[in-house]
């Protein structure tokens, strides 16, 4: 029979996607019960419907959790700003920690953790949950496979609307002010492309460089649109557009061109992965994957990730790609002020 666990809910009214969350808790069998910290009470009606019986208790504060019978996984979600301290307090409790992205506000704040989540051996991971995407899955074996040869670039864009920044709710939300969220549309969307970028490939990106701007003119004081620049592994370069522009949904695009054909990711489309190689039986013609794009999102990666902490085995994303991430994000955001190219140690 596999292990089940006990898995902390922290979060408060500003807490992204919790429905989210409290829908792959629900989903994931090795999750076992569920403790909500709440202290707005905003999500114990809804924690109450959509998991039943696995809720097991309502907290309005964070620190009894773990005084007595910690969980063995606490999934944060709350403001960038307020996330690094209550991440530690669970690491020294000894629990596992999944964190929804960006979980600072520098990534001098996430580095520490991650010392701390190696030297007690848990996981620390990073909400980037299109990692478990059957697409991603899929595009990534075929570039491991050597399909498409060394990778020589990729150029990317993650595009949502802009729409949600005109209204006045979002002003206020901690999304809309650098100082609560660390950033804008990069930290929060186009880290997905950045983490991919180095996932798919296998690679890392080792310098990065870019330019940020809000061109929507909304009152915001985060970009609402970012181009960068990147080298993996101190070889093939890569790209990447992440804005605001739509009046809605979203335009996304992944492509890896290789010494022996290419790779092109549109996760959204009924068709999301085409490849083409030089090489093999079908040389010389486009190939399209046959497989669905379903499930995908945050109940395959939380499910992931409950199941790396009940059986201690590999998680869906290392504490290193973990903090990897976020110092690209930094490494962009430094590179678009200060006008250089930055180095990533």
């Amino acid at each position: 029979m596999a292990n089940s666990i006990k898995v902390g809910l922290i979060t408060h009214a500003g807490g992204a996607h919790v429905g989210a969350y409290l829908q792959a808790l629900a989903a994931a069998d090795q999750c076992g019960e569920v403790v909500l910290v709440d202290p707005d009470g905003k999500w114990q009606n809804e924690a109450r419907q959509v998991l039943g019986g696995k809720l097991r208790e309502v907290l309005t504060d964070h620190r009894p959790l773990f005084r007595h019978d910690p969980p063995v996984m606490a999934l944060v979600t709350m403001e960038a700003r307020l996330a690094p301290p209550v991440i530690r307090d669970a690491l020294e409790a000894g629990c596992h920690v999944f964190a929804e992205k960006p979980a600072c506000v520098r990534v001098e704040d996430f580095g520490p953790l991650v010392d701390l989540a190696d030297a007690k051996h848990r996981h620390l991971m990073l909400a980037l949950a299109n990692r478990t995407n059957p697409e991603i899955v899929a595009g990534r074996k075929l570039i491991q496979s050597g399909r498409i040869g060394d990778v020589y670039g990729l150029e990317m864009h993650l595009i949502a609307d802009q729409t949600r920044l005109t209204r006045p709710s979002y002003h206020q939300q901690w999304f809309a002010h650098k100082s609560r969220a660390g950033g804008g549309h990069l930290i929060w969307l186009g880290i997905h492309w950045l983490d991919l970028a180095m996932h798919l490939t296998g690679m890392t990106i080792t310098e990065a460089t870019g330019f940020i701007a809000n061109v929507g003119g909304q009152p915001i004081d985060v970009e609402d649109s970012a181009a960068a620049a990147f080298r993996l592994n101190d070889g093939p370069l890569g790209t990447l557009t992440s804005g605001y522009y739509l009046d809605k949904s979203y335009h996304s695009h992944i492509k890896i061109w290789g010494s022996q054909g290419w790779l092109h990711l549109e996760p959204l489309r009924d068709q999301p992965l085409s490849w083409y190689t030089t090489r093999g039986d079908q040389a010389n013609t486009v190939q399209i994957w046959e497989g669905t794009n379903k499930p995908r999102g945050y109940t395959p990666f939380v499910r992931e990730a409950v199941r790396a902490c009940a059986d201690m085995s590999d998680p869906p994303i290392s504490n290193a790609h973990s903090l990897r991430a976020l110092k690209t994000v930094f490494a962009i955001y430094e590179g678009a002020s200060t006008g250089r190219t930055v180095r990533i140690p």
